[in-house]
């Protein structure tokens, strides 16, 4: 029974405080990430729109494989906190998670970094400029090296964030992101003594970033009290075949749901390359603008999955629907405030990747305007989309939504952007709405599945 005196808060408001309390340092170190491509992105403009786009063609082909691997380790994140949940001081259960999605880290990177080593032959074989593919090669035979510290370093974000300490995760990001503007700029144009390497000296600035943020996690969950105990990095190499089975039973179909996704926008950029290299970078000043924003729903959406997870472990059904619930309002309400300033200044923030004074850029900026109107549309079905994802991984439910991106994302997306863009002559804008309608039409199957198993309770469905 309440006490006399005291004031019942309503059980949405504690959520939303314990929604956004979790998810504010994941946003700001997805948005530090963020920040480390836009910079890139910034960099290789200022050398030039050819630079800029060969640029765009190697951090496409690279980040098709990087997402992919990112959503396979992403597992770790429910199934640590459906641990916790069940048992709130669980340790060996919680230590075998991290280590066996750091092996399915090493056992997805090995493949991938051979693909990548021939990322050039790929990229002429599907249609694109030689000269471009060429230098594009040059900068992700650079960068791969910093895929697996990566996703070890994700790992180690899923781990302090289901423990709802994601702030070490932030604190690591926001040092990489300096590291990795400075690096960029010495190396790409040849500052503080150092050579100019052009595209290959972006690769070597990123990926060194990424070898720095698993090196500090690694020191942050190897000394903190709230984490040594676990002892992550015990016995590391001991085989655990049951549950490496498990990560990738969980992970393997968030790794395709993901991998879905960024291909398609992958797909977008070499359709973007059939029609010209201005429409490449317009594109990779588009969707950058768009990205920063997308950090926001994306973090909510990881911690979604934590909070969701934890009430999935304990069982409690009306956990799970106001969990589920208040990161989708969010959310949903965040990305319908960033399309009203996409709407209302888009001269200005393309102006912050592109001088207008620039004759070089006289196509490009025109372009890269045209698209943020149809960036602004779709930004409300992209936020309902990835919570939505968070929402039923934190059900360890993956398999149905893989089905979902596969039909949204290909099947709908990409056919609607052919139609428009090349049978009805509507050039990157018609890529761009193809791109929309896709990401809509998941976001309609994801949230009408978790209204099912909202409604069911906890019983599969």
């Amino acid at each position: 029974m309440q006490q006399r005196g005291t004031i019942a808060r309503p059980p949405w408001r504690e959520e939303v405080r314990a929604t956004v309390a979790l998810a504010w340092p994941l946003i700001l170190t997805n948005i530090a990430q963020a920040l480390i491509n836009a910079t890139d992105v910034v960099l290789l403009g200022w050398a030039g729109p050819r630079t800029l786009a060969a640029g765009t063609l190697g951090v496409n082909i690279y980040y098709a494989f990087l997402i992919f691997g990112m959503g396979l380790v992403t597992a770790a994140a429910p199934m640590i906190s459906r641990e916790l949940g069940a048992r709130r001081h669980s340790v060996r259960d919680v230590r075998r998670t991290v280590r066996q999605a750091m092996w399915a880290a090493i056992a997805i990177a090995l493949p991938v970094w051979i693909i990548l080593w021939n990322s050039g032959a790929i990229l002429v074989a599907i249609g694109q400029d030689p000269v471009l593919a060429e230098n594009a090669q040059r900068f992700v035979r650079a960068l791969q090296w910093g895929l697996l510290p990566y996703l070890f370093y994700l790992v180690l974000r899923s781990f302090v964030s289901a423990l709802e300490r994601p702030i070490w995760s932030l604190i690591v990001g926001l040092a990489a992101v300096l590291f990795n503007g400075l690096a960029n700029y010495a190396l790409i144009f040849g500052k503080f003594g150092l050579p100019a390497f052009g595209l290959l000296g972006a690769g070597i600035g990123s990926a060194a970033a990424n070898f720095l943020m698993f090196a500090g996690m690694a020191l942050v969950v190897s000394v903190h009290p709230k984490f040594r105990r676990y002892r992550l990095f015990g016995r590391f190499w001991r085989p655990d075949r049951e549950r490496f089975a498990q990560v990738w039973r969980l992970g393997l179909p968030i790794a395709v749901t993901l991998g879905l996704e960024i291909t398609v926008f992958n797909a977008a950029v070499f359709l973007m390359g059939l029609i010209g290299a201005e429409a490449i970078a317009a594109h990779a000043i588009a969707i950058q603008i768009a990205a920063l924003t997308f950090m926001v729903p994306m973090g909510l959406a990881q911690a979604v999955t934590v909070r969701v997870g934890l009430a999935y472990g304990r069982r409690d059904r009306a956990g799970i629907a106001l969990a589920g619930w208040t990161a989708f309002g969010l959310g949903v309400g965040f990305m319908a405030c960033t399309a009203l300033v996409m709407l209302a200044m888009p001269e200005r923030l393309v102006g912050f990747f592109l001088h207008e004074s620039d004759p070089a850029n006289a196509r490009v900026i025109p372009l890269a305007v045209s698209f943020l109107f149809v960036a602004a549309i779709f930004q409300i079905v992209d936020g309902a989309q990835v919570v939505g994802a968070g929402m039923l991984r934190g059900l360890n439910d993956t398999k149905v939504p893989m089905i979902y991106a596969a039909l949204g994302y290909w099947v709908i997306g990409i056919s609607v952007s052919l139609a428009l863009a090349f049978g009805l002559g509507w050039g990157g804008v018609g890529i761009w709405t193809g791109l929309a309608t896709g990401l809509a039409s998941v976001a309609v199957l994801m949230i009408g599945r978790w209204s099912r198993r909202e409604r069911l309770g906890l019983v599969d469905c």
